[in-house]
């Protein structure tokens, strides 16, 4: 049957990959054909390219595995346009009708493990942004490392949509990511979304600012100020925006840079002023100091935990779910 799985048909990952490339699936696919994932993959990335570097293959190994699951079809599932390839209607078929069906394999995965008390994951897979990789995933991989001793987990640092991308590649099992940041709406028949916090965005002062002594500002007080904040285009720039015309209040934009440690340094040497998520956590300089913003203006980021259907029932990942929630929780109040 072609949805069992063939290990001799399994494609194995590009031998070049770097050593800080995410790990492969930690669970052998026992019933469901390793080449459907592949399938969908290419469905959800639309090149080889694209689908090679998901999964960690090479982009051969995947043509390969998309040319072996056509064979064993008898029906095509892919066919070339222009200098690529594309989806056939009995591609983009079985795909959509395979969404409930891998929702159906983690569910069962998930009953089947649970039901044997002793037989736990041997690995849990996290992926997440920046700032949720240390102040979210870190200490919950270690409060799961210590509830379950064999237990081991893997963090993955990687921008939303990348993290969303390997989660549906079956290279993560929970991924943590900031909602504006993602490109695309999430395809709700293929992962879940769970709701960690809304991240508020504080503002970062010099500390010999006239206001870094005070419990909280408005945006309207800080609008003469040199600002620092991300380029033209992208998600962090738009908020600025946004919060600043709800304010009434036109900013300067002094320095356009993106990473949050250098706007931190350039705050801390006088250069202007910064918006800093809430859990974003300070190098501990002290010529920098962190200011919540109050005010119907003050921005914030909803950040969420993201999963493939269906695995959330799994014992193991409830429990981390859990421990993000308490985690997340415990960053509301600025550190």
């Amino acid at each position: 049957m072609w949805l069992i799985t063939n290990t001799a048909h399994r494609a194995r990952p590009h031998d070049h990959r770097c050593s800080c490339a995410p790990v492969p699936p930690s669970k052998e696919t026992v019933l469901l054909d390793h080449r459907l994932t592949v399938l969908r993959t290419f469905a959800a990335r639309e090149t080889i390219s694209a689908t090679a570097e998901a999964l960690g293959y090479s982009p051969s190994a995947v043509s390969a595995q998309l040319r072996e699951y056509q064979r064993a079809l008898g029906v095509r599932l892919i066919v070339r346009d222009g200098r690529g390839l594309r989806l056939t209607a009995a591609g983009a078929a079985l795909v959509e009708r395979t969404d409930d069906l891998v929702t159906l394999w983690e569910e069962t995965h998930a009953a089947v493990r649970d039901a044997d008390q002793h037989l736990t994951p041997a690995l849990v897979r996290l992926g997440g942004f920046s700032t949720a990789t240390s102040s979210l995933l870190s200490p919950v991989a270690a409060h799961l490392k210590a509830v379950h001793p064999g237990l081991d987990v893997h963090i993955v640092e990687a921008d939303p949509a990348r993290c969303v991308d390997l989660l549906t590649a079956d290279r993560l099992d929970i991924a943590v990511i900031v909602a504006m940041q993602m490109t695309q709406e999430l395809n709700e028949r293929r992962v879940e979304q769970i709701p960690l916090l809304d991240d508020p965005l504080d503002v970062l002062v010099p500390a010999d600012h006239p206001l870094a002594s005070r419990s909280s500002v408005g945006l309207e007080e800080l609008g003469g100020d040199p600002w620092i904040t991300d380029r033209p285009g992208t998600p962090y720039r738009a908020l600025f925006v946004t919060a600043f015309a709800a304010a009434g209040v036109t900013p300067r934009v002094a320095h356009q840079v993106s990473d949050w440690g250098s706007q931190e340094s350039l705050v801390g040497d006088g250069l202007g002023v910064a918006f800093i998520p809430r859990l974003m956590r300070l190098s501990g300089n002290t010529r920098a100091v962190r200011i919540p913003l109050h005010g119907p203006s003050a921005p914030s980021r909803r950040v969420l935990a993201v999963l493939r259907r269906g695995a959330s029932t799994h014992s193991v990942f409830s429990e981390a779910l859990e421990a993000l929630r308490t985690t997340a929780e415990a960053t509301r109040t600025p550190s």
